[in-house]
């Protein structure tokens, strides 16, 4: 039985890695988001808005458990899963938590693609979205650093990069 949770920042590859992964393990895999939004018909922005972050948060715990149930999976959480309730100590205790950690210049790179489709992003200035990542990993870090594994996951720029990082990811696990 398997189960590997990615917990990161936003724009980490999370999911991007965790797909690749998966497929390399002949794993399932699980995006938490998009299991949430499959789940309640609404998309998370929608049930931030209508619902408010406080039941956003018990929503995502709530569906936490739910996988968590599931076997031979590789789940890519939402950026916030690790930093509320006692979510990364729950993960850490059914299966192997990773830390896709990516420097904050590429985050940047990444992000400055995405203002338009992240609403939190929107409107941001070049210099507001490195201050609004900088604290944000400054404020999610002791949570992430709970992983029993770190990664960098710096190099996910093409294909080529993310099927080279996943087999590096699964001889980093098999050690």
């Amino acid at each position: 039985m398997t189960r590997i949770f990615l917990v990161g920042y936003m724009g980490a590859g999370k999911t991007t890695l965790g797909k690749v992964l998966s497929k390399n393990m002949n794993l399932s895999f699980i995006d938490m988001d998009q299991y949430i939004e499959e789940r309640f018909h609404r998309s998370v922005r929608q049930i931030f808005a209508e619902s408010g972050e406080e039941m956003f948060r018990k929503i995502e715990r709530t569906i936490l458990h739910e996988v968590g149930c599931f076997e031979d999976v590789v789940v890519a959480t939402g950026g916030g899963v690790p930093c509320f309730f006692d979510n990364m100590q729950y993960m850490n205790s059914i299966g192997d938590t990773v830390f896709l950690s990516v420097d904050e210049n590429v985050l940047y790179n990444r992000l400055k693609l995405a203002v338009h489709a992240r609403p939190v992003l929107k409107g941001k200035t070049g210099e507001e979205l490195r201050a609004f990542i900088h604290e944000g990993l400054q404020e999610r870090l002791p949570y992430y650093s709970q992983a029993k594994y770190t990664f960098c996951a710096d190099e996910l720029d093409n294909r080529e990069q993310v099927v080279r990082s996943a087999n590096r990811f699964r001889t980093m696990l098999v050690l």
